[in-house]
């Protein structure tokens, strides 16, 4: 069947009319090729197909919660025999208590855990946790790092004020020089520095985790009496199965995970350390649907699958064919791709592609192909996906490559003029 999108373009002219600016949020695809699919209908495994029926292999996982595959049978299974008993009640299922325990018994970083909703609500609850153990004020961040939505650290300015972050205090992410003086500037009245396991902002060249920057950071912490917290929303699971900087030998004292423990279902979850505990027992946070037990159920599967499988070895495997194949295509074809970070979380753009347009071309190619890629976000691999479907993605992304080569590079269009403006925006914020 061919690739059409009239029933999502359908779709998007009634979401216009009834929901501001037709769609919010992540979700938006303002800043997307223009025929990206933005409704769909279902999924399966390392599949996606939209509401034109459109299959994809699906490389952004639900912008990361799909960990192990969409509807994988046995996480399917545990919310099946849950939503029987019940999920939303007058209290908690004994479930939470399981699940905390299991974190608690996988994560070298978790003396204790806590669940909320999602990624913001995490790193939400470190800053009051931060500031209640410290007595403290400012927050350090790393510029222009996505830690949620909320008003001391969403992206984008409209309806925010002064005073929604006149504690937060900005460091070039990564860099153990830039922190120290940050941290120098502020001394006395820091609670928390956050950070991320590696560099993964969008529209940029991604890292690997830095030995160096992870000790330096706990250092500067452990000699000013800061909390550091690790932002694992994004990459939780995917690197290690006990915690990003486990293996550098650095711990911190919060970890904000989100995103997969449920492969899908609504949950996310801070866990800290010992020292922590009275802190985190004396703040007030909570949501009538923090303590459902369909997702608690949800992430204890996907927990035991973590522990038990080989999960995070057919990542890293599948990451590493499909990276290998694209640059091997990219240089057939008189290409130079910039491909960065963990394999498991692939970034890739065009070298010489400053407004990005050889990448919303390719991309926007690869989707008619059925391939579903992202012109600047991270993307994410899932367990589900195969050699099989990698070669599949290869054949599709080989097609996009002679596409593009066959275009006059002087005439390609800018899909979106807010393009420029968030390219510009990110040079700004990692200045």
């Amino acid at each position: 069947m061919s690739w059409t999108n009239s029933r999502n373009a359908e779709l998007k002219e009634r979401a216009a009319k009834v929901i501001p600016g037709g769609m919010y949020g992540h979700e938006s695809t303002a800043l997307l090729p223009g025929d990206f699919p933005q409704f769909f209908r279902r999924a399966e495994g390392a599949r996606l197909w939209d509401v034109d029926d459109n299959e994809y292999i699906d490389y952004m996982c639900a912008y990361g919660p799909n960990l192990l595959g969409y509807r994988e049978p046995q996480v399917e299974a545990a919310v099946a025999a849950q939503a029987a008993l019940g999920d939303t009640l007058t209290g908690p299922s004994e479930v939470m208590v399981t699940l905390a325990e299991t974190m608690v018994s996988m994560l070298s970083a978790a003396d204790w855990a806590m669940f909320c909703k999602n990624g913001t609500d995490a790193t939400s609850m470190a800053t009051v946790i931060a500031r209640a153990h410290t007595g403290k004020r400012k927050i350090l961040v790393g510029k222009g790092v996505y830690h949620g939505a909320a008003p001391w650290c969403t992206p984008g300015p409209a309806g925010i004020l002064s005073e929604d972050r006149g504690h937060i205090v900005y460091y070039r992410d990564q860099d153990p020089q830039d922190l120290a003086d940050a941290m120098k500037a502020h001394a006395g009245d820091i609670a928390a520095v956050f950070a991320t396991p590696f560099r993964h902002e969008t529209f940029r060249d991604q890292s690997e985790p830095d030995a160096t920057f992870a000790g330096e950071a706990r250092r500067l912490c452990d000699a000013e009496g800061v909390v550091l917290v690790l932002d694992e929303v994004r990459s939780a699971f995917r690197l290690s199965r006990e915690g990003a900087w486990a293996g550098l030998g650095v711990t911190p004292d919060l970890t904000a995970i989100g995103k997969v423990i449920g492969n899908g279902q609504p949950i996310s979850a801070l866990v800290g350390l010992e020292h922590m505990r009275k802190a985190a027992s004396s703040v007030f946070v909570t949501g009538s649907f923090w303590f459902s037990a369909v997702p608690m159920a949800a992430a204890l599967a996907t927990l035991k699958i973590v522990r038990d499988s080989d999960y995070l070895e057919r990542l890293a495997h599948t990451g590493r064919l499909f990276r290998e194949g694209l640059a091997a295509q990219a240089a057939d074809h008189g290409f130079t791709l910039r491909q960065t970070g963990p394999a498991q979380m692939p970034q890739i753009l065009f070298e010489d592609d400053p407004e990005m347009r050889l990448g919303y071309f390719w991309t926007a190619a690869a989707v008619r192909r059925g391939v579903y890629l992202h012109p600047y976000h991270n993307m994410f691999i899932n367990a589900a996906l195969t050699e099989a479907d990698v070669a599949l993605t290869l054949q599709a992304t080989d097609a996009a490559f002679a596409a593009l080569k066959a275009q006059d590079r002087a005439h390609l269009p800018l899909e979106r003029p807010a393009v420029r403006d968030r390219l510009e925006r990110a040079a700004l914020l990692s200045m």
